[in-house]
């Protein structure tokens, strides 16, 4: 009875670690890489940022038209000559006025363009008018 050759049994007991050596050092090269050096060469002061308060809210001021024509500014009646006035006052006091138009869907057109026009007359720039949002279908 002829036993495993020497040749056969010796290759089979071998372990390669080629293979894990290359792991190793793809390992290493990726680890060497992804981590940032640390920068403390110079010695430096560097400065202190300012702690300054955050500018307040600016006010928007709300014109407002309902379905029958009527007018309101921030929520008070007025027609067409005192919203100019009133405009025109608040104008004085803040130079960065803001205005939201907010018209009803059955208000009529020349009542939105009567007051456009007055926020023009008022030097007012800053008007935004408000919308709701489609609906999707």
């Amino acid at each position: 009875m002829k036993k495993c050759s020497k040749t056969v049994h010796t290759s089979l007991t071998e372990l390669n670690i080629t293979p894990l050596l290359d792991l190793a050092f793809v390992l290493l090269v990726i680890f060497i890489i992804t981590t940032t050096p640390i920068v403390n060469d110079l010695d430096l002061t560097l400065p202190k940022a300012a702690n300054r308060p955050k500018d307040p809210p600016r006010k928007v001021n709300f014109v407002t038209l309902d379905h029958l024509g009527r007018i309101y500014l921030n929520k008070l009646e007025v027609d067409l000559p005192t919203l100019q006035t009133e405009l025109t006052e608040l104008r004085r006091n803040d130079a960065d006025l803001t205005v939201t138009v907010r018209g009803d869907a059955k208000s009529k057109y020349r009542q939105v363009v009567a007051v456009m026009d007055a926020l023009q007359q008022c030097n007012v720039t800053k008007v935004n008018l408000a919308t709701d949002p489609a609906d999707k279908k």
